[in-house]
């Protein structure tokens, strides 16, 4: 759990970053990913976020995504948020979410989302060069590059680090998010990254 002036902090750096990147006027700077097991109370977390935030909804149970999604899409109503389904297209029409995230084996379907939603905002997850030219190819908007550092999300992968990530980040042609052990201690080494802006999950928990 994270107290609220390291939230803010991590919301501080992420506008900063936003505002330095040739992307700085199409994408929130900061976004909240939820998780089963690491983020409890994604509504509450949701409601902390500074207007404008994204949140990207995952939940392996069908029952709780479509339940989360009902929760979070009031909140996002009333905060000003953007609310993102992870891969279930049906339910982001139906609740009438603000778009979609896929997951990297799925980026090539962007196109196709795209065509039957042209004003979804569509993401997709990747850790890789290739993953990152797939995403891109395929018309995603942005793309969450992780992991950046050593995190639970990931254990025992190896982290991509700070030079690894501007390196992707200039070559990507496309917008990247930086994911992955992000808080208030590594969110300013990420300085010059040129990058939309920070997702995290436990850093932004409430």
């Amino acid at each position: 759990m994270a107290d609220r002036e390291t939230r803010a902090k991590l919301a501080r750096v992420a506008a900063r970053l936003n505002a330095h990147s040739r992307f700085a006027a199409l994408l929130p700077p900061l976004v909240l990913m939820t998780d089963d097991e690491r983020l409890p109370d994604p509504a509450r977390a949701a409601r902390a976020l500074p207007r404008g935030s994204l949140v990207i909804l995952r939940a392996r149970n069908d029952a709780r995504r479509a339940a989360l999604a009902e929760t979070l899409g009031a909140v996002a109503h009333e905060r000003d948020l953007f609310l993102l389904i992870a891969g279930d297209p049906t339910l982001a029409a139906r609740g009438g979410a603000d778009g979609l995230h896929l997951p990297e084996a799925r980026a090539c379907e962007a196109a196709h989302w795209r065509a039957l939603h042209p004003n979804w905002l569509i993401t997709a997850a990747a850790h890789s060069a290739q993953a990152i030219r797939r995403a891109r190819s395929a018309g995603a908007d942005a793309v969450l590059l992780s992991p950046v550092f050593a995190t639970r999300s990931h254990a025992g992968a190896e982290p991509l680090g700070t030079l690894r990530l501007r390196l992707l980040a200039l070559a990507a042609g496309i917008p990247v998010y930086a994911l992955g052990g992000i808080d208030a201690r590594t969110a300013p080494m990420l300085g010059g990254a040129n990058i939309a802006g920070i997702a995290a999950i436990g850093a932004l928990s409430v």
